[in-house]
């Protein structure tokens, strides 16, 4: 049986906030994305680790890296973020 991790990640911007939940390989999607069309640091998105991935101090401490993952794309692009990034983050659903 294979077992995957889905972190929830809180999401701020402005006064606004939500969570999202993605698996870690819905990240590395999104970065291989922005690292190609976007030219961001590929050493940006926290490395995959195989050894005790599913242990809870890993699984906290993966959570938190990618909590800063995101606000660290949220302020490389403080007006319009790419489409990708939006769509990974559901903005279509708190557009006023």
């Amino acid at each position: 049986i294979s077992s995957f991790q889905v972190y929830i990640i809180q999401v701020s911007v402005g006064n606004h906030q939500w969570t999202v939940k993605h698996r870690y390989s819905d990240f590395h999607d999104l970065h291989e994305k922005l690292v190609s069309e976007k030219k961001i640091d590929k050493n940006l998105l926290p490395p995959k680790k195989i050894i005790g991935k599913n242990s809870k101090s890993l699984v906290e401490k993966r959570q938190k890296e990618l909590e800063i993952y995101l606000q660290t794309l949220l302020l490389k692009f403080p007006v319009t973020a790419p489409k990708v990034l939006s769509r990974f983050l559901h903005f279509h659903l708190y557009v006023s």
